[in-house]
């Protein structure tokens, strides 16, 4: 298991940026998948992003696609979501999630399962008012 701290969530205006991080505990943070989560009042979780062991694999829910990149620097032991153009519907809380499954990650992108992932951070809540 990882442990997960997120940061980086506030209180902007639509159209601005936040860039949220993720810090993991361990010194086996590259060995994991990293994804983006996200959870508005009411509604379920939803997958947001994915990102391979070794940053060079990264995909999108379509909903975020251009406007979301995330990011991993495997020597900090962080992953990081930049959100830029950001609107009231992004309101959530976010979290960050480690996998250690082993699947194609194209496969594991497009099934974007909370289910994949064994371990969860407390969330970051941002907050984009109009």
């Amino acid at each position: 298991q990882v442990q997960l701290v997120e940061s980086g969530g506030g209180l902007v205006e639509a159209g601005g940026s936040l860039r949220l991080s993720c810090a993991a505990s361990g010194r086996t943070f590259s060995t994991y998948r990293m994804g983006w989560f996200r959870q508005a009042p009411g509604k379920e979780r939803e997958f947001v992003a994915a990102i391979s062991r070794s940053g060079g694999s990264t995909y999108y829910t379509e909903a975020v696609k251009g406007r979301f990149t995330i990011a991993r620097d495997n020597a900090k032991n962080t992953v990081y979501l930049q959100i830029d153009s950001l609107k009231p519907e992004d309101t959530a809380v976010y979290y960050c999630a480690a996998s250690s499954i082993k699947i194609p990650f194209i496969v594991f992108g497009r099934r974007g399962s909370p289910g994949d992932f064994g371990s969860w951070g407390q969330g970051t809540q941002v907050t984009v008012s109009s």
